[in-house]
C-alpha cells in the first residue's frame, strides 16, 4: 500500500509565475516548504488525470538536483503514473518541450533562471508547461498564484532518492520514473528539420565555426550534432559542460556576457559563424565574421531563407514576434504574402498561433527565436538553420546581411537595460510615463515628432483573450519607436527595459554604427521618462 504523507504548510508571499515561470534567488528557494509550496500549487491547479504522464528536467544549475527529487515524491502522491526526466536531471527547455509533445505527456516541470546566473548565491526557477509542450498561459499561472496564496498543505511520499545518472526506469511508490537520454530525441528531431548532408559537405569544405555553451544545457546537445555528427572539429563547442554555476559567467548570449566569442568573431582569426545559447538553451547569439546579426534581424533574415531547410519547404503559414521586438520581419511577411502577429512579450503567447497553425516561425528581441516543431523558442535549433541557409546558398553572414537590407531595409535596434533599480522607483517611473501618454503626441523631442503614444494592449486571434499593460510606446512620425517595459525575468529588483528603433530603407544608409543612428532616440527616451531622475542612472548597464 502507497503511504501518502501530508505536510502542513503555510502560503509564501510573492509566488507570482512571471513570463518564464516563477524566479527567486536560490536562499529563497532553499527555505523549507517553498519549493514544495508551488509545485504542489502547481498540480492543485493543473489536477492531473491519474495516470498522467509528467516531464521534469532543467538546466544544471545549482539546486536543480535536489528540487528534482522532491518533484518525483510529489508528483508520486499526486497521482501521476509516470515520470519522464533527463539523465543527470538535465533537459534544455526546447527539448522538454519535444519530451511533452512526443510522449504525449500532461506537462513538464522545467528547473531553470533561464539566461540568470546561477550557484549558490544565485538564481533558481521552476516553470509549468503545459500539454502542448509551451509555457503555460496566463489562465493556468493565475490559478497556480492563486492557490500559492491560499496552500495549507503539500503531499509526499517517502522513498530514497532516484538514480539521476543512470538510464532506466524504477518505480517510486508505485510510479514509474524513466532517467532518459536528455540529447537524443532531440537530436533526431533536428536531423529531420535540416539538411544535414548540405551542412557536412561545406564543414567537408573548410566552413568553420564557434558555439559558446556558455557551461549551460545546450554543451551536450551541441557537441553531439554539431561535432558528432555534422562533423565539426573537436572543440568547436567550448563551454560544453554544464555546470552548477556556469562557471561563475552570466550564461546570457549577447555580446557583454559573451565577449570572448564577439571578440574572436570581430579579429583577424575569425571562424565563418560564432554562435552561442543560454542557461536553459532556448536563446542564441549569431555572429558572422566582422558582422552581429541582431536578434530582430536575424528572426527576419531566417524567415525570408528558411524555405531552403527540409522541414520548412512547403513555406510559411505566418510570422510572429514580440511587440519589443523590431519590424523588421513584418516586411518579410508582406513580401512573402503572409501574416505578421505582434504579440506581448512571452513565448506562451505564440502557442495558440502554432496550435492554430497560424504561424510558423516567430520570434523575441531578447533573443528568442523558434518554430512549430516545439512550443518554446529554441537556441540550437536557430544556429542550425542558419547553418543550413549559409551551406545551401553558398554565402557568408555578412553577405546575408547586406542582401537581406539591400532588398528590404534595414530597421536599426537596441535595447538598453537598466538593471536592479528600486521596484518603487521603476513603478513610479511607469506610471508617470503612463499618465503622460495622452499628452504626447504632436510633442517635438529634437529633431524627432511623436506620432502617437499608447500601452499596448492584444487580443488573441484564436481565443479573443485580452493582454493589457504589455509595454508602454512612443511613435514618431518618421517610423522611428521607442518601447519601455519592466522585464519579468530578474530576481532582485526591477530592470527597466527601452527599446529603441529606426527604419532606415534601402536607398539609405544601410551600414552606420548603430548607436549614431539611435542617438537621437536614445536622447528623446531619457527625456520622455525621466530615466535619471527616477533611477539615479546617466547610462545603462546592458546594451543589446
Amino acid at each position: 500500500m502507497i503511504m501518502i504523507r501530508t505536510v502542513p504548510t503555510q502560503p509564501f508571499e510573492g509566488q507570482v509565475p512571471g513570463t518564464s515561470g516563477l524566479r527567486k534567488k536560490v536562499r529563497v528557494f532553499q527555505q523549507a516548504n517553498y519549493a514544495e509550496n508551488f509545485i504542489q500549487s502547481v498540480f492543485d491547479a493543473v489536477r492531473p488525470e491519474a495516470g498522467a504522464t509528467l516531464v521534469i528536467g532543467g538546466d544544471g544549475r545549482f539546486l536543480n538536483r535536489t528540487v528534482i527529487q522532491q518533484a518525483i515524491r510529489i508528483a508520486a502522491a499526486n497521482g501521476y503514473g509516470r515520470v519522464l526526466v533527463g539523465r543527470g536531471g538535465i533537459l534544455s527547455t526546447p527539448a522538454a518541450s519535444h519530451l511533452i509533445r512526443l510522449n504525449r505527456a500532461s506537462g513538464g516541470l522545467i528547473l531553470s533562471a533561464s539566461h540568470n546566473p546561477g550557484g549558490p548565491d544565485e538564481d533558481f526557477g521552476i516553470k509549468y508547461n503545459i500539454a502542448n509542450g509551451g509555457p503555460a498561459p496566463e489562465g493556468v499561472t493565475g490559478a497556480i498564484h492563486a492557490r500559492t496564496l491560499e496552500i495549507d498543505r503539500w503531499l509526499t511520499v517517502d522513498t530514497p532518492d532516484v538514480d539521476l545518472d543512470t538510464p532506466g526506469t524504477v518505480a517510486v511508490a508505485g510510479m514509474a520514473v524513466t532517467v532518459v537520454d536528455p540529447v537524443a530525441d532531440y537530436a533526431d528531431l533536428m536531423e529531420t528539420l535540416f539538411d544535414f548532408a548540405a551542412i557536412r559537405a561545406a564543414v567537408a569544405g573548410g566552413f568553420t565555426m564557434r558555439f559558446d555553451a556558455m557551461s549551460a544545457v545546450t554543451g551536450p546537445y551541441a557537441i553531439e550534432i554539431l561535432e558528432n555528427r555534422l562533423g565539426f572539429a573537436r572543440g568547436t563547442v567550448v563551454n560544453g559542460v554544464p555546470l552548477e554555476d556556469f562557471g561563475g559567467h552570466h550564461p546570457d548570449p549577447n555580446m557583454i556576457h559573451a565577449k570572448p566569442l564577439f571578440d574572436l568573431m570581430m579579429g583577424p582569426d575569425a571562424p565563418d559563424l560564432g554562435a552561442a545559447s543560454d542557461g536553459d538553451g532556448d536563446r542564441n547569439l549569431i555572429i558572422g565574421r566582422g558582422r552581429f546579426v541582431t536578434p530582430s534581424d536575424s528572426l527576419a533574415m531566417l524567415a525570408a531563407n528558411m524555405h531552403v531547410a527540409p522541414g520548412y519547404r512547403a513555406g510559411l503559414k505566418g510570422i510572429a514576434r514580440s511587440m519589443p521586438t523590431s519590424a523588421a520581419a513584418d516586411r518579410v511577411a508582406a513580401a512573402l504574402g503572409i501574416a505578421c502577429y505582434e504579440t506581448p512579450t512571452g513565448w506562451k503567447f505564440f502557442g495558440n498561433l502554432l496550435d492554430a497553425g497560424m504561424a510558423t516561425i516567430c520570434g523575441e528581441e531578447s533573443a528568442g527565436t523558434g518554430s512549430d516543431h516545439v512550443r518554446e523558442k529554441d537556441g540550437l535549433w536557430a544556429v542550425l538553420l542558419w547553418l543550413n541557409i549559409l551551406a545551401v546558398r553558398g554565402i557568408s553572414v555578412d553577405a546575408l546581411a547586406r542582401e537581406h537590407w539591400a532588398r528590404f531595409g534595414r530597421n536599426y535596434y537596441a535595447r538598453h537595460d537598466y538593471e536592479g533599480i528600486d521596484s518603487g522607483a521603476a513603478n513610479t517611473l511607469m506610471a508617470e510615463l503612463k499618465d503622460k501618454l495622452p499628452t504626447l503626441a504632436g510633442a517635438s523631442f529634437g529633431p524627432l515628432s511623436v506620432q502617437a503614444a499608447d500601452s499596448f494592449s492584444y487580443t488573441d486571434p484564436v481565443d479573443h483573450s485580452v493582454s493589457s499593460n504589455q509595454g508602454l510606446r512612443v511613435i514618431f512620425a518618421d517610423g522611428s519607436r521607442i518601447v519601455f517595459r519592466l522585464s519579468g525575468t530578474g530576481t532582485q529588483g526591477a530592470t527597466l527595459r527601452v527599446y529603441l528603433e529606426r527604419y532606415e530603407p534601402a536607398s539609405g544608409a544601410l551600414d552606420a554604427e548603430t548607436s549614431a543612428m539611435l542617438a537621437d532616440l536614445i536622447a528623446a527616451a531619457g527625456t520622455i521618462a525621466g530615466i535619471t531622475r527616477h533611477t539615479g542612472r546617466t547610462a545603462p548597464d546592458v546594451i543589446t
